[in-house]
């Protein structure tokens, strides 16, 4: 049964008066941090009254904010039903994972070539921000939640592409990935390796050197997926295509005309 929302958005990121001019750009940023925080959880229904009424603004804007969301992937909409929040399906979160990689990829290139040496200093500054786990607590599980200082070192990667509609779908995708890996878990380990291919990455992109910046790149994302699928309960193959998308592709080939109807008489 899915649940619907009650919730009054009175924590830090969801408090304060909605001021004229600014309605529906407020509304649409705090339902996002709604539906990204856990607030509202995946497959919840959205109760349009409860929430316009506990942020102060008509249903207009708020339809307008869900619209908006809908269309980044956040929630989902059904006839006669309303808006949920979106829960992703395994190959669906393995897409986003692959069309990440070629954002990324590519957004590397366009790092090198334009920017500049401050600002490749400022992502070092952001990722010595993010210390170093403890080996002693490698074993730990880190608390349930989003991958929240590694998306926003690569996205503040992506944005020194200077390439406004890259750094766009860049977000749209974090987003996604965001709200799918809410629930989810990783080892101190997994981080503390994380941190190291940031690292390294980090330093091939400062240097300038394409070819071993992409490659650093690409393998800290697979070994993302590989992590991501593990926690879901998939195995990555070694060919780089997971079982997700043979399961699905099985259940959209249509039977063989030469196989035998079985008898059920």
């Amino acid at each position: 049964m899915t649940s619907e929302s009650q919730h009054s958005p009175t924590s830090p990121s969801h408090s304060g008066v909605i001021r004229r001019g600014t309605v529906s750009g407020q509304t649409e940023a705090i339902l996002r941090d709604m539906v990204l925080d856990g607030t509202l959880a995946p497959g919840e229904r959205l109760n349009e009254v409860t929430i316009a009424d506990s942020l102060g603004v008509s249903r207009g804007p708020l339809r307008e904010a869900i619209q908006k969301l809908a269309g980044e992937g956040l929630l989902q909409l059904q006839s006669h039903r309303g808006a949920f929040v979106r829960k992703y399906e395994p190959r669906e979160i393995i897409e986003a994972y692959e069309l990440r990689i070629a954002l990324e990829l590519y957004a590397v290139r366009l790092v090198i070539a334009r920017a500049g040496d401050d600002e490749l200093a400022a992502l070092r500054v952001l990722l010595d921000a993010d210390p170093r786990p403890a080996p002693a607590q490698s074993d730990v599980p880190l608390t349930a939640g989003p991958y929240v200082a590694e998306l926003d070192f690569h996205q503040s990667m992506v944005t020194l592409s200077g390439n406004s509609a890259l750094t766009a779908a860049s977000l749209t995708v974090n987003h996604r990935l965001y709200l799918a890996l809410t629930h989810t878990e990783r080892t101190q380990a997994r981080r503390e390796h994380a941190h190291g291919e940031h690292q390294a990455f980090l330093e091939a992109l400062c240097a300038r050197d394409t070819p071993l910046a992409t490659s650093l790149l690409e393998k800290h994302l697979e070994l993302s997926l590989a992590n991501t699928l593990t926690v879901l309960g998939l195995e990555p193959r070694s060919d780089g295509i997971q079982a997700a998308h043979d399961d699905n592709a099985r259940d959209a080939t249509p039977p063989d005309d030469t196989t035998e109807e079985p008898n059920h008489g």
